[in-house]
């Protein structure tokens, strides 16, 4: 063989190792997509809006369930206000006087009647007579205590409430109220764990589609959030038991699946599922399989990689935290307690 033709053929192999060189960096460079499979049913994340009921779950193929009824007051979490009337009150007349809206600030409030035919405590329905009413605002939420002007603002819009029925509303001191407020928000703040891992991709990025897809496999439905899935609670409505979140814009991105994520955050909200459904094993195990899947590691706010020893210290940790709140009589995963650290 002719050095020159030796020659030839060496730059052509130099320039063939060059072609695939590139071609394997730039195929390194884009992020990972889903693979093409059957589309999974749709399934949309329960809404716990205050000012409605909660939106229910809607599953393809499946009989779209009833509105869950708003929550009942509880002493345990609201102020209580007698309405005394004179005569029943039909549903429809009580409707026409209720506040425009129900909220006093940041806080939650909620008038309910005592049905006259049924003897149940229930927002006014058209078509229902109610001897009495109450009303009744949340003492604290995750905003903080109820306050002075939140009080304030209750008591105006449940007196012109009673005032156009002809009742009589009794409302406590607002002093007693504020101090009832600050205890139980004093008791509550130390107890409201929302544990939150980073899962970072460890080499190639990933697409909307394959977050979405790898996701799906362990349970992760869309949630009613662009840039959030969720793995659904057992109970009809309930909060989701883990959420997995990442950035809103590449979930919007005309092409979400050229869009590159790098990290996703994996959330339990703890107050919100019970004890006895094992979130917290739930969300270790979720993490677990979703970084040996898309090639992650699990950090915490600081950057801090997660180890065994750390998981088992906070599991310890929630033990004491789903007991102080047992004593109190607000059990996580119940209404009060979902109310409560909202």
């Amino acid at each position: 063989m002719s050095l020159t033709l030796s020659l030839a053929l060496l730059g052509a192999a130099v320039l063939l190792a060059l072609l695939l060189h590139g071609w394997w960096s730039a195929r390194n460079a884009k992020p990972r997509r889903a693979t093409a499979v059957e589309a999974a049913p749709e399934r949309v994340e329960p809404s716990l809006g205050a000012d409605s009921v909660a939106a229910p779950v809607v599953e393809t193929g499946a009989r779209r369930p009833a509105p869950r009824k708003a929550p009942r007051l509880d002493a345990l979490i609201d102020v209580i206000v007698p309405i005394t009337v004179d005569a029943p009150v039909s549903g429809e007349q009580a409707l026409a006087h209720l506040p425009p809206t129900r909220r006093a600030g940041s806080k939650p409030m909620q008038i309910e009647g005592l049905d006259t035919e049924s003897g149940d405590w229930e927002p006014p329905h058209p078509g229902q007579y109610y001897g009495e009413f109450q009303a009744g605002v949340q003492l604290a939420n995750r905003s903080g205590a109820l306050n002075e002007i939140e009080y304030s603002e209750f008591v105006q819009k449940v007196q012109a409430f009673a005032e156009s029925l002809g009742a009589l509303a009794d409302f406590p001191d607002m002093l007693e109220v504020v101090a009832r407020a600050r205890e139980l928000d004093n008791f509550a703040s130390p107890l409201d764990a929302q544990l939150t891992l980073l899962l970072r991709a460890n080499s190639v990025a990933w697409s909307v589609g394959y977050v979405q897809q790898c996701a799906g496999r362990h349970g992760f439905v869309p949630g009613a959030l662009p840039g959030r899935l969720v793995l659904p609670g057992a109970e009809e409505a309930a909060p989701p038991v883990l959420v997995l979140a990442f950035d809103a814009q590449a979930a919007l991105a005309e092409d979400p699946q050229a869009a590159a994520l790098r990290e996703v955050s994996l959330t339990l909200d703890v107050p919100q599922t019970p004890a006895a459904a094992e979130p917290f094993p739930a969300w270790h195990r979720a993490a677990s399989a979703l970084c040996e899947e898309m090639d992650a590691t699990a950090v915490d706010d600081q950057g801090t990689a997660v180890t065994l020893h750390a998981y088992d210290t906070i599991g310890k940790e929630l033990a004491t935290l789903y007991a102080s709140l047992e004593a109190r009589d607000l059990a996580a995963g119940t209404a009060a307690a979902r109310r409560l650290f909202s």
